[in-house]
């Protein structure tokens, strides 16, 4: 269980000077040190330059509200420069501070603090609030494309149309196949209620054409699919977004392509064409064929062996990268879809290669857009700043969650194929290190640009198993936990789903106002609104105060404002040492209800049920930096 009087050090402003640092800049780093803590004999940073390590001391410059602050000196001597504190007790006692926290034993690098020397992600990332939709079954504009080609019976063979209410069918092929005939000018029409919400980022699954509703299967890069109303649709989407203060990203899939892509046809046809070096097919002696998707036909992988693949695909302003992200589309980034997997089969790993290329391209064409991988698992490893801004992944932040506040024996959330998973059963202390654990893998501005998805269109919705009263925990904590905080449509209507399929769901536009509705609609534009009217939740530091099976507790902290979060699943009471929350009397509530009491120089946060709270509290008071410039 986390103290509220231990060291601490994150990566936020109040304690690193700079948080896009060059290679050879020397960085300071601060620590804060309770003076209960005990006195020190020595206190400083350890380094670990081309792998050797390196200690730099820390020199005491002042005590503030029973904090000590330690400032050391770190050169930034690696594009990912990792770093940990180490605190000597006057009696001999050794302990390390890095991202997992303090321990008494060695550290790994793995958990290290990081200063990132790479190009950082765009100003406006880390503020952002993000809408994922699905095309197909948002929303359907007025006579549009798939209306007036059902008429004259011209829709795609593969098709299976239906109706807006009818229901999403999630067994093959009306899985794939089944089309509800939303569009881009029906999401275009909708944009007052994104803003509503206080949306300013909006993620749209892949618009190419496809022989999928999902459209991963691409059977052309060239252009948006008509069905979505074609490219004209696509900029007047995006310029209309942008007008309302609205960026929009893209999805694509550098892993695979469809078997119907005009490049896998080509490579199929003429064993000497250019596009066979695309992929990846097997001789005779393995069996013939080719490599795919979990092995699944429909979705050939690529080989980015292949210099041309990467020319047409991912690198230079003639590539397919570049286009979307130059007029008349202007899109502001990309979601990549299984990034993880990309580049990667058996000896084979150009999964930096290709990333970094993605990147470069994107700061040729447009700096100021971002880059989004997903990778399902354990992300950190390739999250280092090199080309990925943030993760698209389920181990910091969705599945711990769901472990803690959905019914135990619940399917599992977290990528395609997790519905068969069964969510663990975990106490708020579960929660807490799980989170920390895989979290503590990221650099600290890799975190701030990492998505908090609740749910995704490949997982149930969370709604669908949550115990009682936990919504408004869940989304309270995508919120105010560092990150990027996901709406995925339709949740904000209070949709279930039991699994990715059945979470697809139509849009029931002009259900707002109703009872069930509206009460959910009210919370998320309540707590997205909390999200924007606090800068702190985007960028401050994170220091947790205590946990215990049933809430947490936990601050954002910067040098203008504090914020208090507290997040239940019942009835709880939190306990900690007073001068862990400086300022505690000017508390002021901002959402939801906790009640602070202090006796004997201890702090209670009392919880009544399940349920989210924060509270603003004065912003950190801190000495001016030593050795840097104003």
């Amino acid at each position: 269980m986390p103290e509220a009087l231990t060291p601490h050090h994150d990566g936020s402003p109040l304690h690193v000077s700079t948080q896009a640092p060059s290679l050879g800049e020397v960085v300071q780093v601060r620590l804060r040190v309770p003076e209960s803590f005990g006195p020190l004999a020595w206190v400083g940073t350890r380094s670990n330059p081309n792998r050797e390590p390196r200690f730099d001391e820390a020199s005491l410059v002042e005590t503030i509200d029973g904090w000590q602050w330690w400032q050391a000196a770190v050169e930034v001597e690696n594009p990912v420069h990792g770093y940990r504190w180490l605190l000597v007790g006057a009696d001999g006692r050794q302990h390390w501070l890095n991202q997992l926290g303090l321990s008494a034993v060695e550290a790994r690098d793995h958990d290290d603090f990081k200063l990132v020397a790479h190009a950082p992600a765009p100003d406006w990332a880390a503020s952002s609030v993000m809408y994922q939709v699905f095309p197909d079954r948002f929303a359907k504009s007025e006579n549009g494309p798939f209306d007036e080609l059902r008429a004259r019976d011209a829709l795609p063979e593969w098709a299976m149309p239906a109706d807006w209410s009818d229901p999403v069918d999630p067994v093959y092929p009306g899985r794939s196949k089944q089309l509800f005939g939303g569009d881009l000018d029906g999401v275009r029409e909708k944009l007052d209620h994104l803003e509503s919400l206080g949306v300013d980022l909006l993620y749209l699954t892949p618009v190419f054409p496809a022989r999928s509703n999902h459209r991963y299967d691409a059977s052309t890069f060239d252009l948006v699919d008509p069905l979505l109303g074609g490219d004209e649709a696509l900029v007047r989407l995006v310029e209309a977004a942008h007008a309302r203060g609205i960026r929009v990203i893209g999805d694509l899939t550098s892993n695979h392509s469809g078997d119907a892509h005009e490049w896998f046809r080509a490579a199929q046809a003429d064993p000497a064409a250019p596009e066979r070096e695309f992929y990846v097919f097997r001789d005779e002696a393995q069996g013939g064929g080719y490599e795919s998707w979990l092995g699944v036909p429909s979705l050939p992988k690529f080989d980015w062996n292949s210099t041309e693949l990467r020319r047409r695909f991912i690198e230079g302003r003639d590539s397919v990268v570049a286009r979307f992200l130059a007029p008349p589309f202007n899109l502001d980034g990309w979601r990549i879809d299984v990034a993880n997997m990309t580049g990667r089969l058996g000896a084979t790993d150009l999964n930096a290669e290709v990333r970094q290329t993605i990147r470069r391209t994107m700061l040729e064409v447009n700096p100021d857009t971002i880059l989004l991988g997903e990778s399902t698992n354990d992300a950190a490893s390739d999250f280092q700043g090199d080309a990925w801004h943030g993760a698209m992944t389920y181990t910091p932040f969705t599945r711990p969650l769901w472990s803690w506040l959905l019914e135990p024996g619940s399917p599992g959330g977290g990528g395609i194929g997790f519905a068969l998973q069964r969510v663990p059963a975990f106490t708020g202390t579960d929660f807490h290190a799980t989170h920390l654990r895989f979290a503590a893998g990221f650099p600290w501005r890799t975190r701030l640009a990492t998505m908090n998805a609740l749910d995704t269109h490949d997982t149930p919705r969370f709604a669908t198993h949550a115990r009682p009263g936990t919504v408004p925990a869940a989304v309270g904590l995508a919120v105010t936990l560092p990150g990027i905080p996901v709406v995925w449509a339709g949740d904000e209507f209070g949709l279930t789903g039991e699994d990715g399929e059945a979470s697809r769901t139509p849009i029931p536009w002009g259900s707002e106002a109703s009872a069930a509705v509206a009460p959910v609609l009210e919370l998320y534009r309540d707590l997205l609104r909390l999200r924007r009217d606090h800068p702190v939740l985007a960028s401050g530091g994170i220091r947790w105060l205590a946990v215990d099976d049933d809430a947490v507790a936990f601050v954002r902290e910067s040098a203008d404002e504090t914020v208090l979060v507290v997040a239940s699943r019942a009835a709880a009471a939190l306990e900690f040492d007073a001068e862990g929350l400086v300022g505690s009397a000017a508390a002021t509530s901002l959402f939801g209800d906790v009640r602070l009491e202090t006796s004997a120089g201890r702090i209670t946060l009392q919880i009544d049920g399940a349920g989210f709270a924060a509270v603003a509290l004065p912003g950190v008071a801190t000495p001016s930096w030593q050795g840097v410039r104003a």
